[in-house]
C-alpha cells in the first residue's frame, strides 16, 4: 500500500520528531512563547532550514486561536506544511511527445538507479520509454543504465567512451521522434555543482535539445540524496541557475532523519519535488504527494 511505504520511508525522520516532542511539554496556550525554542530545535534538527522554520512558528502564531487544546497542534502543523508544499508546485503546459526529461546531480545520489525507476513509473503507465545513457565518462555507468533497462524491460540508447553527451541526446530524440518512443529519459554523468566546465556542458546538451525542438526539454530533474540535509540547498541553487531546474527527485530518505529538506526546498528554492525514493526495491521511486507526505511525517506524533 504506498501510504504504508511513504510511512516507512519517513520513519527514521517521524521517530526523530517524535522523540523531541516527548521530550518537553509544548504548550500553546499562555504558555506557548516559551515553547518556542524547543520548537524550533525540533524542526532545526530534522532540516526544515532556518526560513521554513521561521515560517512553521510565524503562522503557528497566527493561528493559535484554532488550538484550544494541545491535540490540535499536530492538525494545525500538518495544515501548514501543506500549505508550504503546495506553494512550490508549478502548473505544467500542454506535452508533446515525446516527453523528454533530462536528469542531472552530483556523483553518488543514485541518479541512474532512479532515472531507471522512473523508466519504470512511465512504463506501467502506458509509455514507450527510451532511456538514454548520456554519460559519456564512464563506461561502467552505461552498462549500469543498459542492465537496468533490461531489468524493467525499456530500451536503452547506448554510448561510447569519450562520445559528445549533446550528440548521443540529439540522437536520442531522432530516434524517439522515428521510433514513436512518448517518453525519452536522458542520464548525464555526475559532476560537481561548483565545477564551471562541466555545468556548461549541461547548458549544451539543454541547448541542442531546444535546437531540434523548441519545447525540449520539458522536464530537468535534479537527482538529490535527502542524507545531505541542509548542503542539498546549494546543490539545488547552483544546478537551477544554469540550467532551470523544473522538478527534484528526493532520493534516500528512508536513510535519514533529515526528511525536513523538502520544506526547506520548497520554501526557499520555490522548486517542486516531483519523486522520492524510499527503499532500494524497483518500485520504491514514487510520485511526490505533498499530503502523503505530510500525513506520513506526522502520522502518530503525540505531545506530552
Amino acid at each position: 500500500m504506498l501510504i504504508e511505504k511513504i510511512r516507512n520511508g519517513l520513519s527514521k525522520t517521524r521517530n526523530k520528531l517524535q522523540e523531541a516532542f516527548l521530550s518537553v511539554g509544548i504548550f500553546f496556550d499562555k504558555d506557548f512563547e516559551k515553547s518556542v525554542p524547543r520548537l524550533e530545535e525540533i524542526l532545526l534538527s530534522s532540516d526544515f532550514g532556518i526560513k521554513a522554520t521561521d515560517k512553521i512558528i510565524k503562522r503557528l502564531r497566527e493561528r493559535r486561536a484554532e488550538c484550544r487544546a494541545k491535540e490540535l497542534l499536530i492538525p494545525l502543523l500538518s495544515q501548514i506544511l501543506i500549505d508550504i508544499l503546495n506553494k512550490a508546485e508549478k502548473k505544467r503546459g500542454e506535452i508533446f511527445p515525446p516527453l523528454t526529461i533530462l536528469t542531472v546531480g552530483v556523483n553518488g545520489t543514485g541518479k541512474t538507479t532512479s532515472l531507471a525507476k522512473l523508466a519504470k513509473v512511465f512504463k506501467d503507465r502506458g509509455e514507450k520509454v527510451l532511456l538514454v545513457a548520456s554519460d559519456t565518462y564512464r563506461a561502467a555507468g552505461v552498462e549500469q543504465l543498459f542492465l537496468w533497462g533490461k531489468r524493467v524491460g525499456v530500451d536503452v540508447l547506448k554510448s561510447q567512451t569519450g562520445q559528445d553527451p549533446a550528440s548521443v541526446a540529439f540522437d536520442a530524440i531522432e530516434s524517439a521522434l522515428s521510433k514513436g518512443y512518448t517518453a525519452v529519459l536522458i542520464d548525464t554523468a555526475g559532476r560537481i555543482h561548483t565545477k564551471k566546465n562541466l555545468m556548461e556542458e549541461l547548458k549544451k546538451i539543454k541547448n541542442v535539445l531546444s535546437k531540434k525542438r523548441e519545447d525540449l526539454p520539458q522536464e530537468i530533474f535534479l537527482i538529490l540524496d535527502a542524507t545531505t540535509g541542509q548542503n542539498a540547498l546549494s546543490q539545488v541553487q547552483i544546478f537551477s541557475d544554469t540550467i532551470d531546474v523544473t522538478g527534484i527527485i528526493l532520493t534516500k530518505i528512508d536513510g535519514t532523519a533529515k526528511g525536513g529538506i523538502v520544506l526547506a526546498i520548497a520554501l526557499e528554492l520555490g522548486i517542486p519535488i516531483r519523486y522520492v525514493g524510499i527503499g532500494e526495491g524497483v518500485d520504491d521511486l514514487i510520485v511526490f504527494e505533498p499530503n502523503l507526505f505530510v500525513q506520513s511525517l506526522l502520522e502518530g506524533i503525540v505531545l506530552k
